[in-house]
């Protein structure tokens, strides 16, 4: 039986370049384009770079990012560059790669970490992988959020410490769903899937804010749309799944958590940089707020000094919203037929249009 890898290549493969294949592989062996790939990805999408006939593909053979001196070494005079969230792409690799540079293909939803200004400014094309793993960081940001609400670290921790005695009324309790106002901040495609996820658990209300209303999304959740204050303030929940921009950044600092309930638990599986980490300590700690469940910090990863770790009502994932074999190898190929594409001027699967 075909394994779900085998089917997504045939899948994603079978359209790939329907309108140039003869003309790419046809007889006369075309010249190969520099393709730099900052990091060991999925097996499927590499194969694919591999065995397109028109790259000559280089790669950071690791698990670990790639040196900052690696890379500029890797991307100068290429034509293509397969990268990761974690890799700067930023004025001074761009200069280094030169001229040559046709394509940015990032193995992500987000794109922040790109010098977007700078990209546009010299024509590059940029793909991304918005979609294939809505699901996947969606069903994680739930678990993180009954996780974090019903203590369930702490629980683990006290069953392996013998710390577990007998059944006590007031021993570990949390919060539950049932009943209860989230709010998110972002309701995009994955905050829409995980409002989706969340409604079956008995939410009386949903919340939501972002830079304007979407009635049309927030009616299947029957979601209200209102100013973040007013999200901050009556939410039991508050679950982060908006993009990092100028105007996100820091944006949940001691201000807004001041306006949360004390019973409040705060989620964030977007970006890092969104929140303040210095003043969610101060409101974790002081019981300003319940709970916190964090699958991205700004850095990643997080010092193991770093006041959060300290907290048992902080629960610290290390970024694996998407981390599900069938939507990494998805993304791995995904990626690399975006990068194909815009080697030879075809339209990219996914395309980010600046």
């Amino acid at each position: 039986m075909a394994t779900f890898s085998t089917l997504a290549m045939r899948m994603l493969t079978r359209n790939l370049f329907p309108s140039t294949i003869k003309r790419v592989f046809g007889m006369a062996a075309p010249q190969l384009m520099k393709v730099f790939v900052t990091r060991r990805i999925p097996q499927e999408g590499f194969e694919l770079l591999k065995q397109s006939g028109i790259c000559d593909v280089q790669q950071w053979d690791s698990d670990e990012p790639v040196p900052r001196e690696e890379l500029l070494k890797g991307i100068s005079g290429a034509h293509g560059v397969l990268c990761l969230l974690s890799e700067k792409i930023d004025k001074e690799v761009l200069d280094t790669a030169g001229n040559s540079l046709k394509v940015i293909s990032t193995f992500s939803v987000g794109y922040d970490h790109l010098a977007i200004e700078e990209i546009k400014k010299r024509g590059i094309r940029v793909g991304y992988t918005p979609d294939v793993l809505t699901d996947a960081t969606a069903e994680l940001t739930v678990a993180l959020l009954l996780a974090t609400a019903r203590r369930l670290p702490e629980a683990v921790e006290t069953v392996k410490n013998s710390e577990w005695t007998t059944w006590k009324p007031l021993h570990l309790c949390g919060y539950g769903l049932s009943n209860s106002t989230v709010g998110v901040v972002g309701l995009g495609r994955i905050g829409l899937a995980i409002a989706r996820r969340l409604k079956p658990f008995g939410v009386r209300k949903f919340l939501y804010t972002g830079q304007q209303p979407k009635p049309e999304i927030a009616a299947e959740i029957e979601g209200q749309f209102v100013p973040i204050n007013q999200l901050a303030e009556e939410s039991d929940f508050v679950i982060l799944s908006c993009a990092l921009t100028p105007q996100t950044q820091g944006l949940f600092n001691k201000q807004l958590f001041a306006k949360m309930k004390k019973t409040a638990v705060f989620i964030n599986s977007s970006r890092g940089a969104v929140v303040n980490q210095e003043d969610l300590y101060h409101a974790l700690s002081t019981g300003q707020i319940a709970a916190a469940g964090l699958d991205v910090t700004d850095p990643e990863p997080l010092p193991l000094n770093h006041p959060l770790l300290s907290l048992k009502n902080c629960v610290i994932l290390p970024h694996i919203g998407s981390a599900t074999y069938a939507t990494r190898t998805t993304m791995s190929i995904l990626t690399a037929r975006n990068l194909l594409a815009g080697l030879t001027g075809q339209e990219m699967p996914s395309e980010l249009q600046l």
